[in-house]
């Protein structure tokens, strides 16, 4: 009965020794191994994520291609069917339009396309404009005007090229009042767009206009007032003939580049026009 009493005995530390050496051990394994599957994660993820950025490169690569491709036929097509045809100029034209037109649609293999690179060939196509020698020249440079807006326009939808549109214009400040009665109402009238349209680049007649719109006497002269007094149009002098103003083309221009914009991307266009057939106007 007296050693029911006795206090217990205390083990040795050196017994216990054995099993905590092991259990330490073991949680060392165990964060090696912890160590061990997040490098193995971080480099799996590190090699997936180049594989995906080397797949979108060459998928972007193939896709810029081909549309690459397609500009360099739009050009071609678009040059042959709405140059001027007899003219002692047009295999040389027809070389330096497709040599600038090609350079432009090259820039669709970019990642990014900046103000400058645009606006360098911009000024290019403005001085071949200024060194036409002949009237008629101003309908091949509508055509290729009209070819490089489109391509801008493509590279607007592929997200590479954003120009000032980054820029949200203040549309509560718009007059609405003031916007229908001095550019909307002059020129809503299809004979007054007409007339526009034909003293865009050269001074016209009264008889001219009366020919291009089929109208006649006070009918035209109507039209012709209503465009003068929104200071669209101006007469040189009394009975001489009539010219645009900076207004007038600026209108003119501006209507020209909304309604590219407003088309569908060119292959789209491509696949639902017939050879020959408008797809914008031709300012």
């Amino acid at each position: 009965m007296k050693d029911c009493g006795r206090k217990k005995e205390n083990f040795p530390e050196s017994l216990k020794a054995p099993e905590d050496s092991e259990m330490v051990e073991i949680k060392a394994i165990r964060d090696k191994l912890s160590d061990m599957h997040n490098d193995i994660k971080k480099v799996m993820e590190y090699s997936n994520r180049l594989r995906f950025e080397t797949a979108m490169e060459c998928s972007r690569q193939e896709y810029s291609n081909a549309i690459l491709s397609h500009l360099y036929e739009d050009i071609n097509s678009g040059l042959e069917r709405n140059k001027v045809k007899k003219c002692p100029e047009k295999e040389n034209c027809r070389s330096s339009f497709t040599a600038l037109l090609q350079k432009n649609a090259g820039l669709v293999k970019q990642g990014k396309v900046d103000d400058p690179l645009l606006s360098g060939n911009r000024e290019k196509l403005e001085e071949l404009r200024c060194g036409a020698p002949y009237s008629k020249c101003e309908q091949c440079f509508s055509e290729v005007s009209s070819l490089f807006t489109k391509q801008v326009n493509l590279m607007r939808s592929m997200r590479i090229y954003a120009g000032n549109q980054e820029q949200k214009p203040d549309i509560s400040a718009l007059e609405t009042s003031a916007l229908i009665r001095d550019v909307l109402e002059p020129v809503s009238n299809p004979q007054r767009l007409e007339i526009l349209r034909a003293v865009a680049f050269e001074t016209k007649s009264f008889s001219a206009f009366s020919e291009i719109t089929g109208l006649r006497g006070g009918n035209l002269l109507f039209h012709l007032q209503k465009l003068m007094d929104s200071g669209l149009i101006l007469q040189q002098h009394e009975r001489g003939d009539y010219m645009i103003t900076e207004k007038g083309f600026k209108i003119l221009q501006g209507l020209n580049e909304l309604y590219s914009s407003l088309q569908s991307s060119p292959l789209q266009i491509s696949a639902g026009k017939t050879p020959g057939e408008k797809e914008e106007i031709r300012v």
